[in-house]
């Protein structure tokens, strides 16, 4: 049941151009690379989603428990068992894009003193390199009711799992506040690629999308790379947008975000495209928005 979930929520296909928020040094290593950063999700701007998904699950609970639920201990441990595995279990890592190019929030979330650029990729060339890398491309849910739907969804998908699999009262193997965990780990993986895409409403106007990559179990084995953040080493994903090693980066159209030079920023921005070989299919274009609203 909770499979059928996912795949649903992940067969949405974006037809409008995909854009990536970045700084200057972002966009050099992007072009220079080939490839994009997938944070592990937990580490991201925004991240504060994971817990708003278990906010989620524990609203749903409660208000089952309170209705008189038959079975408050599978609810009860399914609610402790999020609020731990949700943001310190497997890994999953992801990339943001943005149906919208030129949003003033996302000008002042992603860059700093004028040195930002919006980059739009292809759909369709995103669509094939995630189909290749094994990632799946996801459209971000702000909707309340169709947050509640979505996770009272997957609690229905754990009682049906606890009725047919039942408790481990095996104390060898589990603690008796954990007879039920056996059933919550066969839906870790699925309920993730959920979280990872219901986003707080407030977000709303940044229509995004994302690149999720395969759920990470075993991160030792897997091409995990480490970057510095803010504050902390950050997990990430190298996501190739390219088909071959020698390809040039496809870029559909660039925006300049605020600056308060713009044709000299203008000018060298297209130099440095021109030296990389690269012409956006749609050219560059400039936010438009003064820079004393940054």
């Amino acid at each position: 049941m909770i499979k059928t979930i996912t795949q649903k929520l992940y067969s949405d296909i974006p037809v409008e151009t995909l854009y990536h928020y970045t700084s200057f040094k972002g966009l050099l290593g992007i072009v220079d690379s080939g490839v994009l950063w997938a944070s592990d999700v937990r580490y991201m701007n925004d991240s504060a989603e994971m817990k708003h998904t278990a906010d989620l699950i524990r609203t749903n609970i409660v208000d089952r428990i309170v209705g008189g639920h038959h079975n408050p201990k599978l609810l009860n441990q399914f609610m402790d068992w999020v609020s731990c595995r949700i943001t310190q279990g497997h890994m999953l890592f992801g990339a943001s894009f943005r149906s919208n190019g030129n949003l003033l929030s996302q000008w002042r979330s992603y860059s700093s003193l004028g040195k930002g650029v919006s980059i739009g990729f292809n759909p369709e060339h995103i669509l094939q390199c995630a189909k290749s890398q094994s990632f799946q491309v996801g459209k971000c849910i702000y909707a309340p009711a169709r947050q509640a739907q979505l996770i009272a969804q997957v609690v229905d998908a754990i009682e049906l799992l606890a009725e047919e699999h039942g408790e481990n009262d095996d104390l060898c193997q589990r603690l008796p506040s954990q007879s039920y965990y056996d059933v919550f780990e066969k839906i870790e993986s699925d309920l993730l690629r959920i979280a990872v895409i219901l986003k707080h409403p407030s977000f709303q106007e940044e229509e995004e999308w994302r690149i999720v990559s395969p759920v990470i179990t075993d991160y030792l084995t897997s091409p995990v790379l480490f970057r510095e953040g803010t504050s902390m080493l950050v997990p990430y994903f190298e996501f190739d947008l390219r088909f071959h090693e020698n390809d040039a980066t496809v870029l559909e159209h660039l925006f300049l975000g605020p600056t308060p030079n713009i044709n000299l920023s203008m000018n060298s921005l297209t130099l440095y495209l021109a030296k990389r070989g690269l012409r956006p299919r749609r050219e560059i274009s400039y936010c438009q928005i003064p820079y004393r609203q940054w």
